[in-house]
């Protein structure tokens, strides 16, 4: 569970994940009143425990910014 601050880009050399999950987005505002998006993922069906959150992260606008503009980039929109 984290706060994004920081984003670089890595080398192409990923594979494309096996496991497939769920995700929860939404607004949360913080203690400063700062605005942030908040990705949930949930353990995958095959998990033995019922569902619960697996790993939470948060972006501010910075960051959103540029993840907005690598999304074009990638998907041509």
């Amino acid at each position: 569970m984290a706060r994004i601050k920081n984003l670089t880009v890595g080398t192409p050399s990923a594979a494309v994940h096996p496991t497939e999950v769920d995700c929860e987005i939404r607004r949360v505002t913080g203690v400063d009143g700062e605005t942030y998006l908040q990705l949930s993922t949930f353990g995958s069906a095959t998990r033995v425990s019922e569902p619960k959150v697996s790993q939470t992260i948060q972006i501010d606008r910075d960051i959103a910014r540029q993840i907005h503009q690598h999304i074009e980039d990638t998907f041509g929109f």
